[in-house]
């Protein structure tokens, strides 16, 4: 052993200093930045190209020094001041709920008989379910991102689309949705008009406290029923089942909520080390019919919906198809909701869900 008794001694009463003195999150915390600024890097050169930025959004922003490239540093400009937890709720001048409630929440739900067995594994992703039904379900990297209005200020995704999370799982897994990283406490807000389908606790998933809204056709102007889920949210609304909500309506604060990757059940109102962001989720179909599994709203004969498919307002939507698209359709101009109220465009159904500058 090459460690002596002292020193092993030495670093015992260290790590046991460390959690009396509550550090112990410090002590092990990992530097996400550099690790994901690792995976990045596909080939080593100590610099992120916009190819390896995979449109995460606001490549711009984060060159400081527009060579093109961006630098560890530079990256880490997309999480500043977003650790203090300091923050009043509710916001100033928040709009009032509609008190309004849609009775076919209730009669739309369907038994898991009903859902099928590809349903469930593909979009409920239950543990014994491998990726292939996933996938199959439209759970693939499609290559398109997002682009903001010119002179807009809005946040951006780190965690993008269907991204492969095997090198944080330890096993195949897929990126059910794109993470936003916000200061602790941002409101999210409705994507557009729809019905609160269900909620959930901190401690049922690593989506944390989680709200799931369905949006009609007419809600979205899209041809399909789509389901909006927002999760990692620092505590959960006082909402009814089937209560309506306007396109912009704040759901809650941005939290980290939710069950650490090797978490264990019975725990989760605030991670140990994820930053505060929104888990956007989404998925799509030709039903209004829906059921519930795996603590997850799961649309009758339903697909995983790429975020940004949602965004471009027109077919198609299937992952595979969207995929396809030629490389300079992938780059998708977000329609958004800026502080004043006014949104680019101006009769827009649906917006990104926090506010931009």
């Amino acid at each position: 052993m090459v460690m002596g008794q002292k020193t092993f001694g030495s670093l015992l009463f260290v790590l046991a200093a460390s959690l009396l003195s509550g550090e112990a999150s410090a002590f092990f915390k990992k530097d996400r930045v550099k690790r994901d600024f690792r995976h990045m890097d596909a080939n080593r050169d100590d610099q992120i190209s916009r190819e390896e930025w995979k449109r995460r959004g606001n490549f711009e922003k984060l060159d400081q020094n527009g060579d093109g490239y961006l630098t560890i540093d530079e990256v880490r400009g997309i999480y500043q001041g977003h650790q203090n937890r300091d923050y009043d709720w509710p916001p100033e001048n928040m709009t009032p709920y509609s008190s309004k409630i849609d009775p076919s929440i209730a009669t739309d739900r369907v038994s898991r008989d009903e859902l099928g067995a590809d349903v469930i594994c593909g979009l409920g992703r239950a543990k014994h379910c491998g990726t292939a039904e996933q996938i199959r379900r439209g759970l693939l990297e499609t290559g398109t991102g997002p682009v903001f209005p010119k002179g807009v200020d809005c946040p951006g995704v780190d965690d993008y689309w269907a991204m492969n999370y095997s090198y944080k799982r330890n096993r195949d897994s897929f990126h059910g949705g794109i993470d936003i990283p916000v200061p602790w406490g941002e409101p999210m807000r409705v994507v557009a008009s729809g019905a609160v389908v269900n909620m959930y606790q901190a401690h049922q998933s690593k989506r944390g406290y989680e709200v799931i809204v369905r949006h009609s056709p007419e809600d979205t102007g899209l041809p399909m029923w789509t389901y909006s889920a927002y999760g990692h949210l620092d505590r959960l609304p006082d909402f009814k089942p089937g209560q309506r909500l306007a396109m912009g309506d704040i759901i809650g604060p941005t939290g980290n909520s939710g069950i650490s990757a090797r978490g264990k059940k019975g725990s989760g109102a605030q991670s140990k080390s994820r930053r505060p962001a929104i888990h956007l989720a989404m998925f799509y179909s030709a039903h209004r019919q829906f059921g519930e599994e795996n603590d997850t709203i799961l649309p009758k004969e339903g697909y995983w919906l790429d975020p940004y498919a949602f965004y471009r307002q027109k077919e198609p939507f299937l992952s595979a198809e969207v995929k396809a698209l030629p490389e300079d359709e992938k780059a998708v101009m977000i329609p958004v909701l800026l502080e004043g109220g006014r949104t680019i465009p101006a009769n827009t159904k649906i917006i990104w869900p926090y506010s931009c500058r």
